[in-house]
């Protein structure tokens, strides 16, 4: 596979250039707090995080908007991103005094007034024509703290813009991009509460080129590095500009050695990129975040010659790992996918909830977690995150459930020690003398049962709202060697319908149960997130052009709008003078028209843009 697959309209974007467009805001606006970063999930006028409160749950207090009067919601004003770039529009836009800033495909973001749409500055990245995006030019959000706005690029850095003129305050790169790094994971805002700094945490992109995964700590005001922590065992991390400690085992024993005993390639090179964006446990001081898939794909090179791969893991990778704030130290780990064979990695949100053991009546603080392979993981965190040992404690797991059907790698999870069911469903190397080996049906597919698009869960129906999808792939081994900067993966595919009447399934699940309460079918596949209001409702848009709305108890649909192109972006919802506001963009594109086989062929019909959408009720509405 070559790696101009990898990085669509090349030729486009050696013309960038990095500028800020139009006059500042009319106001200079308030500073943003930490207080007001941990209050994000109980205040209404703003959103100041991604994933709407640091646990990440998407839930909104608003109720204005509701079960009763959503059928009424109307455009309040649409603002185009313009020019040509007109790729996935995956981004989760912040709002703060009256500002909406959000990110937009090729390294983009925009400050617009959030009354009427106007275009306060614009700051455009200037790349390189030699960048590495595996899977579109997408960039999924920001962060805010102070008088500052931050995102990531895809020339693997991070930059920080005065958040009022969009001027640059500092840039940081992180990584190579020639040889596969890369940023499209919106960045995080945490507080240490052992020193009271604050910090910017963010990772790194690039499995699929065969770099190692790094999750970074920065000091906000300078982008100074303060912690850093590779994701694969047995790389070192570091501390105030120092060597700190390894992950895990320094010997790395979850990673095969060659005869010598020199640990093969794939160590070298060996994924894990926490490219998504983290949680934050407060009374733990954890990060938490999912870490991505191991490389190469295939998992023949990550297993010892003539063993069985089972018997390997390739730590710290395709799971959800617990980060100590203070010393960007592994605290803990649960990992999803073992020596991960089909690509599911586990960067999908991790979303902290609490419940009540059903059996025991006790209060139970957990991780939830709906990964690519198709279950639903429910983690105990205490135990993750407590008491010494190597961390990938399996007797934290409380459950795990398909959300999905026709899964063919495994039948569940052993609840005692933490690990996958197999069913036999590895593709097999290929036969002496063949350049690649015998295809397997496998579902779901690489692109998983859900995928990058974060559920939302409702503490008033103690329910997850998950956007999944039922598909297939065929698949099959392919020899490699690693070469930087290409494609390191090992593994052909094509990826195929798994039924003749839909693609796109959202889900409500019990996190208690493992149950499905209700489901809502799409003919095209679902690559946005959800969010759910106090008003009863879930928001989604749909890869055909809608933003939709349901009830969160049963699943009726009560409201869609169609914005002209697909909706694979984020809900958000705030207040502004007296009226609830749902906000989001438009514009298809992400993995499925690169990779999606026979999905991208159904999606075709699809027409390119990007837009931001922002809707609400009308003043002659009685409420």
């Amino acid at each position: 596979m070559k790696s101009t697959r990898f990085n669509p309209r090349q030729a486009l974007l050696a013309a960038l250039v990095a500028a800020t467009f139009g006059a500042p805001a009319s106001a200079v606006g308030s500073n943003v707090t930490w207080e007001d970063i941990l209050n994000d999930d109980k205040t209404t006028g703003d959103v100041l995080s991604y994933g709407l409160g640091l646990k990440a749950q998407r839930f909104s207090p608003l109720s204005k908007v509701n079960t009763k009067n959503v059928e009424h919601l109307v455009p309040a004003w649409s603002f185009s991103f313009g020019g040509e770039k007109q790729r996935g529009q995956e981004a989760q836009a912040l709002v703060h005094d009256g500002v909406i800033y959000v990110t937009a495909s090729y390294s983009r973001i925009f400050a617009i007034d959030a009354r009427t749409g106007k275009r306060l500055w614009e700051y455009e990245a200037r790349l390189p024509d030699d960048i590495r995006p595996c899977c579109d030019v997408v960039n999924r959000g920001a962060a805010i703290y102070g008088n500052k706005i931050y995102f990531g690029t895809l020339d693997a850095a991070i930059v920080a813009l005065d958040k009022d003129t969009g001027k640059v305050a500092w840039r940081k790169k992180f990584g190579d991009h020639k040889v596969g790094y890369t940023m499209t994971g919106a960045p995080f805002v945490v507080k240490d509460e052992k020193s009271g700094k604050v910090l910017l945490v963010h990772g790194s992109s690039g499995d699929e080129f065969g770099v190692v995964g790094w999750l970074f700590a920065r000091d906000p005001d300078t982008g100074e590095e303060v912690w850093a922590r590779p994701m694969v065992e047995g790389h070192m991390g570091r501390l105030n500009g120092k060597e700190s400690t390894p992950t895990g085992d320094k010997e790395a024993p979850s990673w095969p050695r060659d005869k010598e005993g020199k640990l093969v390639d794939a160590w070298n090179h060996g994924g894990g990129a926490p490219w998504q964006t983290a949680s934050y446990d407060v009374e733990k001081n954890m990060v938490v975040i999912g870490a991505g898939n191991p490389a190469p794909w295939n998992t023949w090179h990550r297993t010892k010659e003539g063993d069985d791969p089972r018997n390997w893991d390739s730590l710290f990778t395709s799971g959800q790992a617990y980060v100590d704030a203070s010393t960007g130290e592994l605290k803990g780990f649960f990992q999803h996918t073992p020596n991960d064979a089909w690509d599911f990695s586990g960067n999908n949100s991790v979303v902290l909830f609490e419940y009540k053991d059903p059996k025991t009546g006790k209060p139970v603080k957990a991780s939830a977690h709906a990964d690519r392979n198709g279950f639903f993981f429910v983690t105990d965190r205490e135990k993750l995150t407590s008491g010494a040992g190597y961390p990938n404690k399996p007797t934290a797991l409380i459950g795990a459930w398909p959300f999905v059907e026709g899964i063919t790698w495994a039948s569940g999870f052993d609840l005692k020690t933490g690990r996958p069911i197999e069913k036999g469903n590895r593709p097999p190397l290929p036969k002496d003398g063949a350049e690649k080996g015998d295809s397997v049906f496998v579902s779901p597919p690489f692109l998983g049962g859900t995928n990058w698009m974060p559920m939302s869960y409702s503490p008033q129906t103690e329910l997850f709202y998950i956007p999944a999808n039922h598909w297939a792939m065929d698949y099959w081994t392919e020899k490699l060697t690693y070469k930087a900067g290409s494609a390191y993966l090992g593994q052909g595919f094509r990826i195929k319908k798994l039924f003749d009447d839909h693609v796109g399934t959202l889900r409500a699940l019990d996190p208690k149960t493992g149950k499905i309460a209700w489901e809502h079918k799409e003919k095209f596949p679902l690559w946005a997130g959800t969010m759910t209001t106090a008003g009863g409702l879930v928001f989604t848009g749909t890869s055909d052009g809608y933003v939709k709305a349901f009830d969160a108890k049963n699943g009726k649909e009560l409201w869609k709008f169609q914005t002209g192109s697909g909706v694979v972006s984020v809900p958000i919802t705030w207040e502004m003078d007296g009226e609830q506001f749902i906000g989001i963009q438009s514009g298809y594109g992400g993995a499925v028209p690169l990779w999606g086989g026979d999905l991208a062929d159904l999606t075709k019909q699809v027409t390119q843009g990007g837009s931001m959408w922002v809707f609400k009720l009308p003043k002659s509405l009685k409420r």
